[in-house]
């Protein structure tokens, strides 16, 4: 059994969102208190602080006459977000993640609950200190005699309430063989080329919505700072917002399950989508594409549904490579979109022939653990010359 996250859309009562929006009050105070703490403790004595610290300052932050708020919303939710800015410590000490930022109300917020702190009952959620159901809109069913370990609050910048139910799902199981093999090559033009020669078109959603988004963005500027009217136009640009990541997200899940359910093996790049984006002429058409969630979203559904996903590595010459005969030509740029090989005269198109190749070397991969990395790259090239003794 594998634990699958179900997010629905909730309408909070009055006293409800009352509470949930104190609640989500709370935990940003905290967050932001115990990273102040951390921060200055590292800075003035070199001293890491960790979880138990700011816990124990939790418990005394609760009997200041000012703070004293604290004590009418759960405490489960304020102890969660001390474990989650333990965590992204964690990741920042690794150099897994940049360091932890301050928690802004107009980012809208979250608050996690365990067990202890809501009720499920007869297909119902109560969470602590409400004593109404929380009126979810049930857009799917949840697996059959599952108990939710964990329940999300969300409030995202547009105003919309979100609940996401932690369960462990029986229902995922391997998918039937199709004894399919696919490699797919991303681009801006086309988001994804096939080694099947298919392309499908990027709907930049961005692009889609911009001229609205940009009029949205154009009243809001004019608006008086700390006004009534200002925060009703941050709410219709946080809006056009969630148009677009809706759309993009339906999009990328629609593609990704249809390329898993139909092929057995997937092989694409392992780009650096972090360095690429800082290309200012790129970096908004890339961020609309939106890779990176194409490959997270292909690496977990793979994993669910015992399919096979090969990442080649980035260093990989699959758009400069004949598939043909194994010619690598010196340069291709970008506005290239065809080629001829000079040694066996095969014309290419660009992006389907990196797939291809990328398949190729996806399955080499599979069938021996070979190395698709070429020994003449950049970087080998770099670390000969760091290497190299001075005469």
């Amino acid at each position: 059994m594998r634990e699958r996250t179900y997010k629905f859309r909730f309408y909070p009562t009055t006293k409800q969102e009352n509470l949930l929006r104190r609640t989500i009050g709370c935990v940003r105070l905290v967050y932001n208190k115990a990273l102040r703490v951390r921060t200055e403790g590292w800075y003035e004595t070199q001293e890491r602080i960790g979880y138990t610290q700011t816990s124990s300052l939790l418990t005394e932050w609760k009997k200041l006459e000012e703070l004293d708020f604290l004590n009418e919303v759960s405490c489960v939710p304020l102890q969660q977000c001390l474990r989650h800015l333990q965590t992204a410590f964690t990741n920042f000490w690794a150099k897994r993640a940049k360091y932890p930022n301050f928690k802004k109300k107009r980012n809208g917020g979250s608050a996690e609950f365990t067990k202890s702190a809501f009720k499920w009952k007869d297909g119902k959620l109560f969470l602590a200190k409400c004593k109404e159901p929380l009126n979810i809109v049930w857009s799917r069913f949840l697996p059959q005699d599952c108990s939710p370990s964990t329940v999300t609050i969300k409030l995202d910048p547009s105003g919309r309430w979100f609940v996401s139910i932690l369960v462990k799902d029986s229902s995922i199981k391997p998918l039937l063989k199709t004894g399919k093999n696919i490699g797919i090559d991303v681009g801006i033009t086309s988001l994804i080329t096939t080694s099947n020669g298919d392309k499908l078109a990027n709907p930049k959603q961005f692009k889609r919505l911009y001229k609205k988004l940009r009029k949205k963005q154009k009243a809001l500027s004019r608006k008086t700072k700390g006004s009534n009217n200002r925060y009703k136009a941050c709410l219709k640009v946080a809006k056009v917002y969630a148009q677009i990541k809706d759309a993009r997200a339906d999009f990328l899940h629609k593609l990704t399950t249809k390329l898993v359910r139909e092929n057995d093996l997937i092989a694409i790049e392992d780009l650096a989508i972090r360095n690429m984006v800082k290309n200012r002429k790129l970096a908004r058409l890339i961020s609309d594409a939106s890779w990176g969630e194409f490959n997270r979203q292909l690496e977990y559904k793979c994993e669910w549904y015992g399919k096979e996903l090969i990442k080649v590595d980035r260093y990989f010459p699959s758009s400069k490579r004949c598939g043909n005969c194994g010619y690598i030509i010196d340069k291709l740029p970008l506005n290239v979109r065809e080629w001829e090989c000079p040694q066996c005269g095969t014309n290419h198109d660009r992006d389907i022939n990196a797939s291809r190749n990328i398949l190729a070397a996806g399955q080499a991969v599979s069938v021996c653990g070979a190395s698709v990395r070429p020994e003449q790259s950049k970087s080998r090239k770099a670390t000969a010359k760091k290497q190299k003794p001075r005469s």
